[in-house]
């Protein structure tokens, strides 16, 4: 598993985004693509500015956390990031709250915005470095590669990406396949969204094996009862800030089509954390594995239900 993420690294397949890309270099084409023919050489002192929570969950695994000043409001892993100066919004930014903490490096993804901004950074002569925003293990994994030699820790790197590697590998062999579910994105009470096919969320539950039940559409769409009911998952996965906007596990399931799901029947959600499921960051592993674990024990139900189904028919 390592030896194909990296391999898949090196080769820089990733997603790219019109924002930073187009006022900055990514950090990958200015990146060696193997870290094994790479020198670690010390570095100075660093002010780091780190946009995006991923970044800023990374940075610390390399073990850099004491050289970052500020973070943008996305940053929420580890708990230390808590006591740092915040400077906004990754895609939605002001130079001057960022320039005036003297940084000495800006480390952020494609999806650093708006574009004027990112020009004003440039044009202030601050280091901009950009990595791609993929939500892929591949991504995930180049992302190591390419801090690792940005912050001079390429044997913190290697580390961290076989560490990765060999915990994604085990969990994905361990994997079986799991009944539907639905993947529901919230921002509040009316602010709902199911993911569909081609999206990070998607790509989240297959590693677990589990299908995603909203195949008729691609994206993320806004919630409707009419899509819960025909899709009828075994089960739902929320962010625990998603549950949280939407007023917890009994309004998620008082709200419409949900009682006429397998999922809201037997009230099968899962609880998984923001940053880690959807960041696709070094804790990928775990999610993988929360999701495999406390899906476990619905599998043989939902294959009982399809028996019953099935005799029904005959």
């Amino acid at each position: 598993m390592f030896t194909c993420l990296f391999s898949l690294a090196a080769l820089g397949a990733c997603n790219t985004a019109p924002t930073a890309r187009e006022a900055a270099p990514t950090a990958r084409e200015a990146a060696s693509s193997a870290l094994g023919d790479l020198a670690s050489t010390p570095a100075a002192p660093l002010r780091i500015v780190s946009l995006g929570g991923t970044v800023t969950e990374l940075v610390f695994a390399l073990g850099a956390g004491a050289d970052v000043i500020a973070v943008d409001a996305s940053s929420s892993f580890p708990p230390e990031v808590r006591g740092l100066a915040q400077v906004g919004y990754h895609r939605n930014l002001s130079a001057e709250g960022i320039l005036a903490l003297n940084p000495t490096l800006l480390i952020a993804t494609e999806e650093l915005g708006p574009p004027a901004v990112v020009t004003q950074l440039r044009s202030a002569g601050v280091r901009l470095e950009v990595l791609t925003s993929g939500t892929t293990p591949e991504a995930a994994t180049e992302r190591m590669v390419a801090l690792g030699q940005i912050l001079g820790r390429v044997e913190e790197a290697q580390a961290l990406i076989a560490t990765f590697g060999a915990a994604l590998a085990r969990e994905r062999a361990a994997t079986e396949d799991r009944p539907a579910s639905l993947f529901l994105y919230a921002r509040g009470a009316h602010q709902v969204m199911v993911a569909g096919r081609a999206t990070s969320a998607e790509r989240l539950l297959a590693l677990a094996g589990i299908p995603n039940a909203a195949t008729s559409f691609e994206g993320f769409r806004p919630y409707s009862a009419e899509t819960l009911i025909a899709s009828q998952p075994a089960f739902l996965v929320m962010t625990e800030g998603g549950l949280g906007s939407v007023g917890g596990l009994d309004a998620l399931l008082a709200m419409p089509g949900v009682a006429a799901t397998p999922a809201g029947q037997h009230r099968r959600v899962v609880v998984v954390d923001d940053l880690a499921a959807l960041g696709f960051g070094p804790r990928l592993p775990d999610v993988v594995a929360q999701l495999r674990r406390e899906s476990a024990p619905w599998v043989e139900l939902a294959r009982e239900g399809e028996r019953l189904l099935e005799g029904g028919a005959r």
